[in-house]
């Protein structure tokens, strides 16, 4: 039993639609779970103006009666509220008004390469559906699926470790869920307070000299069983599936499990988790330097991944750039935009990785109701022995 997620929508057209296909009849969901969700991904310090004017809510339109799935197609539907605001530049047929084209492509956006590819001579008929306004209909379908995750023991969380060059330093002991308890009541969801105040004032400083900032968030997914993914071929590796999942948000650019790129400088001795076992807690681990993944498979611990941002293209003052129509030099779009986005790409994480892991139990425990999902996990667990 496969799980899909579909996207459909532009930036500023009529609104956005997510269809969730796959999960198992009898979920319980709650509108609030899922418009909590669509309001932490419009959190964070650096966030533009268009957070003033949107309140995402997604209005269930299929597949749910009473509160409950009934096993078919969800349909979920954003309304964007900016729409009002661009009807004659983003209606769907043809208006009367004289609508000018966009011909000044921005470096670092998908502008130029997409007119290239798709044959238009208007970026807006790119950029519209490249723009990062797409992922509050992922945040609204990963929603579903955590809420599949919760009905079998698994929550995600997330949290910023790096914007700009100020870092929060590294914790002494793993994170627990009851670590993340007022992370969105942050103003750029940090952890650390100190890194938290020092994070906020070098986005001050940047954004009065019209620079966009980058960083890392880091996204955790607790209570996992051992061997979710496979070792078997590499298209069900689920680390590369994962990588691919969360390195297709917008202006990411790089994912580490675990210590990633830092276990390039370190000896084997000190890369790898070893193995230990006792009665109380059956086969455990005391690191977790691989992120709670090896060979491709879930160990059972949590599931650490880290994701870089680069700074997003949009700037207020723009990069140099060509006028696609008379190829003279120009300068790039100007388009409102946020100056960081870091905070609201780590909810955005929890989405994709929440799709990745809810596919993955869907694809080993299939089950066309969630208590035939919690049963067959009841069986694996007890066969492995798995203590949690």
């Amino acid at each position: 039993m496969a799980l899909k997620l579909i996207t459909a929508g532009e930036s500023h057209g009529p609104g956005l639609t997510t269809i969730v296909e796959g999960l198992p009849a009898g979920l319980e969901l709650e509108q609030d779970a899922i418009d909590r969700d669509m309001a932490r991904r419009q959190l964070g310090h650096g966030r533009g103006g268009r957070m003033k004017i949107e309140k995402d809510h997604a209005n269930v339109t299929s597949g749910v009666r009473h509160g409950r799935t009934l096993g078919g197609p969800i349909a979920l539907q954003v309304p964007n509220r900016d729409y009002a605001n661009w009807e004659e530049r983003m209606n769907p047929w043809p208006v009367e008004a004289d609508v000018p084209e966009v011909h000044l492509p921005r470096p670092g956006h998908a502008d130029l390469v997409g007119v290239q590819k798709f044959r238009f001579t208007d970026v807006r008929n790119v950029l519209e559906r490249a723009s990062a306004r797409e992922t509050a209909a992922r945040v609204a379908g990963g929603a579903l699926c955590k809420a599949f995750l919760a009905a079998v023991g698994v929550q995600i969380r997330s949290h910023v470790i790096q914007i700009g060059d100020v870092y929060a330093p590294p914790r002494d002991a793993a994170l627990t869920v009851e670590d993340f308890e007022g992370v969105d009541e942050d103003k750029v969801r940090c952890l650390d307070p100190e890194s938290s105040k020092a994070m906020v004032g070098h986005i001050n400083v940047q954004r009065k000299a019209n620079e966009s900032i980058g960083g890392v968030f880091e996204v955790v997914a607790f209570g996992l069983v051992p061997g979710l993914g496979s070792h078997v071929s590499w298209e069900q590796r689920l680390d590369g599936r994962i990588s691919g999942a969360l390195c297709s948000i917008q202006a990411a650019k790089g994912v580490a499990f675990g210590d990633g790129f830092d276990l390039a400088g370190q000896p084997g001795s000190q890369s790898h988790d070893e193995i230990f076992w006792s009665e109380e807690k059956g086969y455990f681990r005391e690191t977790n330097h691989a992120g709670g993944l090896e060979g491709g498979m879930t160990t059972g611990q949590p599931l650490v991944a880290r994701v870089v941002l680069k700074p997003i293209p949009t700037l207020t003052k723009p990069l140099r750039s060509v006028d696609i129509e008379s190829h003279d030099p120009a300068q790039a779009l100007r388009e409102r935009t946020d100056s960081c986005v870091v905070p609201a790409g780590g909810v955005v994480g929890e989405a994709m990785l929440a799709y990745v892991l809810a596919d993955a139990y869907r694809s080993k425990f299939g089950g066309d109701h969630i208590e035939d999902v919690r049963e067959a996990v009841a069986r694996y667990v007890e066969r492995i022995a798995w203590r949690g």
